[in-house]
């Protein structure tokens, strides 16, 4: 996606849309499952690699849009437990170019004033990708902007699971009681430690679960589902997500006002 210029004649949508429609909230946390690569490719028969290279043009372009638009947190799920199922030589390529990608727009990042990290295990990961990881985790650690947050070989039940190890490790070191044991550590203990809780959940290709991603912190979240493959999630995409975000009575288990005043009178 092309930045937009003073004077431009053609403003991305998303700064039409700003100009015609308020928009009273937006998500300080957006997680998106980016899904349907394969298929994309497939349908044009095309290798389902070109997919995976296709849909990281989209990432940058959901990077800036997500960052211009203010959103807090974007956290892509990049590469899960179960996707070392796949065929060898794609996973290979997938990390390589996974690799490439991170230090490719890594001035990107910086430019925007975006920091970068990861979640999920590492001990997985190729050389080259945790090399890349570390030189730009560490490179952005101080810029203030959008948190940019990727899950890479991340796995929700294995995130869990790791955070109760660690609670149990506490509690048998002494350093922790049963009896202190309660939501808020339990997220303590959880990869995601640092960020807030996912406001809007995105899903592309047109499944409607959320596959062993983010379940304890996505309890509250929005549910956004597109038949767009992840290759044609574009900006305009992003918005019409947030629109319908806008749209969304969240409650949190409460009543609304409206429901409120209408039991008074």
């Amino acid at each position: 996606m092309r930045d937009f210029e003073m004077g431009d004649n053609n403003p991305p949508f998303y700064l039409n849309e700003m100009k015609n429609q308020k928009f009273e909230n937006i998500p300080k946390h957006v997680a998106i499952i980016m899904d349907g690569n394969g298929r994309w490719a497939q349908k044009r028969k095309m290798a389902r690699i070109q997919g995976h290279f296709e849909g990281m043009k989209r990432v940058e372009e959901i990077i800036k849009s997500s960052s211009d638009l203010g959103i807090k947190v974007l956290t892509l799920f990049t590469f899960s437990t179960e996707n070392w199922n796949r065929p060898q030589t794609e996973v290979s390529m997938l990390m390589n170019a996974l690799a490439g990608l991170m230090l490719k727009k890594k001035k990107m990042l910086m430019n925007r004033h975006i920091r970068f990290q990861t979640i999920g295990r590492t001990n997985r990961l190729p050389e080259n990708v945790l090399a890349s990881i570390s030189e730009v985790s560490k490179d952005t650690k101080h810029c203030n902007g959008m948190i940019l947050n990727l899950a890479i070989d991340y796995g929700s039940r294995m995130e869990i699971l790791d955070a109760f190890l660690s609670i149990a490790g506490k509690v048998k070191a002494g350093k922790m009681e049963l009896a202190d044991i309660n939501e808020d550590q339990i997220s303590k203990a959880m990869y995601t430690k640092n960020l807030p809780d996912p406001d809007l959940l995105i899903r592309t290709s047109g499944e409607k679960r959320v596959s062993n991603f983010l379940l304890w912190q996505l309890s509250y979240a929005e549910l956004y589902f597109t038949e767009k493959y992840w290759p044609e999630f574009t900006s305009e995409e992003l918005e019409k997500a947030i629109i319908d975000f806008n749209k969304r009575d969240r409650r949190f288990g409460a009543i609304n006002k409206k429901e409120t005043k209408d039991e008074q009178g």
